[in-house]
């Protein structure tokens, strides 16, 4: 009490925010938007749910099982860029700002003009590096040691948005696409809600991305992993570790397509082969790549049968001297 009057402490309402996301890679930014008590998710919009497994059963986004789990409400439109119906929800809900992670459709520009904050993204690069589809997979392809997550507002361009703040994670030596993901995952929700803490008390200064140093990140095809053996064994090396667990790395061996699926650097061999000639020394089988350098493959698998190891191929299918890989 002052002079008789109630002394009344006003608590600021959460921030209101629709989450865009589908895969696994943006439930811990989800989580965390859940858990914060400044914030309060009203809409979670997601991929519709696929067919999955043997059976092709229906499965749900993970993103969607997290969002029923905390009683938060769930729009799966078929597209957006036209859609009348998810446009007038949108409004209806006036969210302050519109969070984009791995969501897995282009923002239209309606929906970028509608929040005051804008549209958020949480992307897996330090941008303006790789800006695309799989930057994840191309940075340990092409051979970084250190990547990170960038939060950009989402303009009209193909990640070309103004950046906001950037995290970055280091890649370790034994890191693939598989084991990198859920690192990257991490690091983005705590500053995802950095971003919008600072967004909405006006202590972030947006800054225009270099566009001379960007590098693109594209869709992965399967040509992609097959493994061409004048590059050296170090980026045939990358290149396995970047595009597992798909497309991986393969080439054929006797008409079969050969999977390889665990390799490590090792010095040039004595004799020099051409590149894409297996080598067999005792229990280890070597690959020789371009510029003379090998690899030694530890772990591989031939169309139609299982995973195994070097030794086990080696007693199987005896490369004969010389023999190569096509």
């Amino acid at each position: 009490m002052t002079n008789g009057s109630p002394d009344y402490h006003t608590t600021p309402s959460p921030m209101d925010v629709v989450f865009c996301g589908t895969p696994a890679f943006a439930v811990p930014t989800l989580r965390a938007l859940l858990d914060a008590a400044d914030f309060r998710v009203r809409l979670l919009v997601c991929q519709p749910d696929r067919p999955s497994g043997r059976g092709l059963q229906l499965t749900a986004p993970p993103t969607k099982e997290l969002a029923i789990a905390r009683g938060v409400a769930v729009a799966q439109p078929a597209q957006i860029k036209n859609n009348e119906e998810f446009r007038a929800q949108l409004r209806a809900i006036a969210p302050q700002a519109i969070v984009v992670v791995a969501y897995g459709r282009i923002i239209p520009p309606w929906m970028i003009a509608l929040p005051k904050l804008g549209n958020i993204n949480v992307h897996a690069s330090l941008l303006p590096k790789y800006r695309g589809a799989a930057p994840i997979q191309w940075a340990i392809a092409l051979g970084e040691t250190m990547t990170g997550v960038s939060t950009m507002r989402i303009d009209a361009g193909l990640d070309t948005g103004d950046i906001l703040l950037k995290s970055e994670v280091p890649i370790e030596a034994e890191d693939t696409a598989e084991t990198l993901a859920p690192k990257l995952a991490a690091a983005g929700a705590p500053l995802l809600l950095e971003t919008l803490r600072g967004l909405d008390a006006g202590n972030i200064t947006p800054r225009p991305q270099d566009h001379s140093q960007a590098t693109l990140a594209p869709l992965l095809k399967k040509e992609d992993g097959y493994i061409d053996f004048q590059r050296t064994a170090a980026e045939v090396a990358n290149r396995l570790r970047g595009f597992t667990p798909w497309p991986g790395a393969y080439a054929s061996f006797r008409g079969k397509r050969l999977h390889v699926w665990k390799v490590r650097l090792a010095g040039g061999l004595p004799n020099l082969p051409e590149p894409g000639v297996l080598c067999a020394n005792g229990e280890h089988l070597y690959l020789q790549c371009g510029q003379r350098t090998s690899l030694e493959i530890l772990e591989l698998q031939l169309e139609g049968k299982r995973r195994m190891t070097a030794r086990e191929f080696l007693n199987g299918y005896r490369p004969q001297p010389g023999e190569r890989l096509a």
